[in-house]
Parts: C-alpha cells; sequence; structure tokens
C-alpha cells in the first residue's frame, strides 16, 4: 500500500500523518461495475479541502474504515462504481457518528479502524448490500489469494486518481514479510501484496476491505511505496464493532 489517502486536494496533505496515503490500486484492474456492492466511497470535507477514502457496509446503518480517515466531516455514498457521475444506483447518506477505535495511535496506525454511524438506513438492493465479518480472531492463512478494492491511485508516482472503482488480487504474506517494518503489530495487522507483480493498494484506497473467500478480513492501512502492504486485522477488533453497534450514539 503506498498511501493512505487519497488527495484530492494535495495542500491539505499538512493535515495527515506521513504515511497517510495508503490506498491506491496498484497492478489491478477496473472492477466489473457493482460486482462489489458492499463498497463505500468517502467524501472528507475539512474546511474548504476535500480528501476521500474507502469503506464498506457492515450493516443497514454502520460502514466500517480506517481511523486515520477520521479528518473531517464524511459523507457516505453506496452503490458507486463511476464517482463521477450521477448514477441512480447511488445512495448519499451523512454520518451520524463516528467511532474510531478508542486506543487508535495515529503516529504507530495501530488500531487503525472506525465505523460510521449512518444518518439513516441505507436501502439493501442489487447494488447495495452488506459483507460478512470475521469470526472474532479468526486468522487468514499465509498464501491466501485475497482481493481489495478502492477508486485511489493506480501508480504510486502518479497524482491522478481514476473515477471508477478498480480492484486488485494480492498474497497474504507471513508476519516477518512486514516485520521489518517500525510498528507493524502482527495481533492487529495483517500483511499481503505481491512483490513480483507489484500488486498493491495505495493512496485513496484507505479504508477499503481486503475480502477473503467474501469476508471481509482486513482494512487498508499503510505502507511504503511497494508492496507488501499492512492492513488492519479486522478479526482482532470484531467484538469491539458488535458491541460498538448495539451500543446507542449520541
Amino acid at each position: 500500500m503506498v498511501t493512505m489517502l487519497i488527495f484530492i486536494l494535495l495542500p491539505a496533505a499538512f493535515l495527515l500523518p506521513p504515511r497517510a496515503e495508503a490506498g491506491e490500486i496498484i497492478g489491478g484492474q477496473e472492477a466489473r461495475p457493482h460486482s462489489r456492492p458492499y463498497m463505500a466511497y468517502l467524501k472528507i470535507q475539512n474546511g474548504k479541502n476535500i480528501f476521500s477514502c474507502g469503506g464498506f457496509l457492515v450493516s443497514q446503518n454502520f460502514v466500517l474504515t480506517a481511523a486515520h480517515c477520521n479528518v473531517g466531516e464524511i459523507t457516505v455514498h453506496l452503490g458507486a462504481h463511476n464517482i463521477s457521475k450521477q448514477e441512480r444506483s447511488q445512495q448519499e447518506i451523512p454520518t451520524r457518528a463516528k467511532i474510531p477505535h478508542p486506543p487508535y495511535e495515529k503516529e504507530a496506525f495501530n488500531n487503525d479502524i472506525m465505523l460510521l454511524q449512518l444518518d439513516r438506513r441505507a436501502t439493501l438492493n442489487t447494488w447495495v448490500k452488506t459483507i460478512p465479518l470475521p469470526r472474532a480472531d479468526e486468522r487468514v492463512q499465509p498464501g491466501a489469494v485475497c482481493s481489495t478494492a478502492g477508486w485511489g491511485r493506480i501508480r504510486s508516482w502518479l497524482a491522478w486518481t481514476p473515477d471508477t472503482l478498480r480492484e486488485v488480487d494480492v498474497e497474504v504474506l507471513k508476519n516477518d514479510a512486514c516485520g521489518k517494518y517500525r510498528h507493524y503489530n502482527a495481533s492487529t495487522m495483517l500483511c499481503a501484496g505481491d512483490r513480483r507483480k507489484g500488486k498493491d493498494s495505495a493512496e485513496g484506497d484507505s479504508g477499503g476491505p481486503l475480502v477473503c473467500k467474501g469476508t471481509v478480513q482486513g482494512i487498508v492501512s499503510w505502507g511504503p511505496p511497494t508492496p507488501p502492504g499492512v492492513y488492519t486485522r479486522v478479526s482482532t477488533f470484531v467484538p469491539w464493532i458488535k458491541k460498538m453497534m448495539k451500543k446507542p450514539q449520541p
């Protein structure tokens, strides 16, 4: 993963931590329209600056994303493929509450996970569906081929971002492959990418899902400009996610 946030306006980059460009799709291809109905495009407004992140629908009124995307007011777009068009499939829903994990450590990107409570329930249909969470503490084995998707950069050195959703297959790697990274924590993070073919997520894909056999196992979090990248390990946080979704928010 190359960076965490997908900057739409580069002057606002000072708001983000050094590696906050996690998440572009590198080495992938355009996804078949609406083949990932759980995907969410997050438009983030901070004053005059606009950013974007990815996310995914886990219930009719909750979206899961990365805590480092919490840099402004967030509007959630569901059912999108081409974010530059007014597609009839799209649902635009304001965020009622942002719930980052309480011990989120922005310097180390540890516990990089956040729930977004929607202002109204999403309408589930052909274009908008939820994705299952893993079992608590479930572990994906190294060698598993998973996929990630987003609207982030397609080259780490290219500021241009696509209008349409892109996807890429990545391999889950042993923790040793990311163990050389400072702050890598195997209990809350997992390592994935394809070093030979340069496949990775990158800037703008932050908050998007790592999907393995139809279940979300990771969240695009951080990493260097070349694979592998680091994902938040969703299974570690399943008890917290379920607790927060049941807890009334102010």
